[in-house]
């Protein structure tokens, strides 16, 4: 899977089509996305078809953002679920920078993190949860 991107953006009209447009001005196609905003603050959690354009864009376009591998996990689909997985990665020492998302398998969903320490979340995210 592709890298995520965790980019910041001013919670304000129009923030969201500024970096849409750039991006596929660029030719970037958009794979997944979420996001969401408080007061000023907002975000745009991404995968995209082109890792390197994506980082070229966010580059020229000067916006503060953390990439990081997508990391797979499948959660129980069930109340508690995502609390146990968050807990054991605070436990771990990891800080989730973000989360997409992917879908709903029975019992399970799916989703894709980028952490600020992979190494010591892969085995935590890849076993299921």
């Amino acid at each position: 899977m592709a890298n995520q991107f965790v980019v910041q953006l001013k919670n304000e009209p129009g923030s969201m089509a500024i970096l849409a447009e750039t991006l596929a001005a660029a030719g970037v196609d958009l794979r997944a996305i979420g996001g969401g905003g408080i007061g000023d603050s907002g975000h745009v959690i991404m995968t995209t078809a082109d890792d390197d354009g994506t980082r070229r864009v966010l580059d020229a376009g000067g916006y503060t953002y953390v990439e990081g591998e997508s990391i797979l996990a499948e959660v129980d689909d069930r109340p508690g679920g995502m609390a146990r997985i968050s807990r054991a990665l605070a436990d771990a020492g990891v800080n989730i920078y973000g989360h997409l998302f992917l879908g709903r398998w029975g019992d399970r969903a799916m989703f894709a993190f980028v952490v600020d320490k992979p190494d010591v979340a892969k085995p935590i995210l890849e076993r299921k949860a």
